[in-house]
C-alpha cells in the first residue's frame, strides 16, 4: 500500500482537526471490511482511536492501483495541559491486518482527552471512502 497524508490542522486549542490518509493498492486486489485500526502514540502512552460515532463499516474492494482514504478528526489540546496528550505519532492498520503497522509523524499540535489525566484522546476515525473513479 502507497500512503499519502494530508491534514487540516486544527490552529489552536479547541478547534477541530483533519488528518486524512489516502492509500494506494499496489498489489493485487484485496477487500478491506471494517474500520482501520488507529493508535495515537504521547510519550510513554498509547490510546486507541474509537469509530467515528454513528459510522457503518463497509466492505470496499480495491483493484491494483485503486484508492481509497480514511480520516482521522481530532480536538487539539492546550500545550503542556493534563487535559492534552503530546502526540509524536499515529499509527494505523488495515482490518485483519494487525501486524503490518504504517506510522505517521504527528506534527498537528496537542491532543485534547476527554478527561485529565489519562483519559482518552478526543479523537475519531471514518471508515474507508472511495477515491477517484
Amino acid at each position: 500500500m502507497g500512503v499519502e497524508v494530508g491534514a487540516g490542522a486544527a490552529p489552536a486549542a479547541g478547534d477541530t482537526g483533519t488528518v486524512t490518509v489516502t492509500l494506494t493498492n499496489k498489489g493485487a486486489q484485496c477487500a478491506l471490511k471494517g474500520f482501520p485500526g488507529v493508535d495515537l502514540l504521547a510519550e510513554d502512552t498509547t490510546t486507541s482511536v474509537s469509530p467515528d460515532e454513528g459510522a457503518k463499516a463497509q466492505s470496499l474492494t480495491l483493484g491494483e492501483g485503486g484508492t481509497t482514504s480514511f480520516t482521522i478528526t481530532y480536538v487539539r489540546g492546550e500545550a503542556g495541559s493534563e487535559k492534552s496528550l503530546k502526540v509524536h505519532k499515529a499509527s494505523f492498520t488495515l482490518p485483519g491486518d494487525t501486524k503490518a503497522a504504517h506510522d505517521l509523524t504527528w506534527s498537528y499540535g496537542e491532543v485534547a482527552r476527554k478527561a485529565a489525566g489519562g483519559g482518552a484522546a478526543h479523537a475519531s476515525v471514518s471508515g474507508f471512502e472511495t477515491s477517484g473513479d
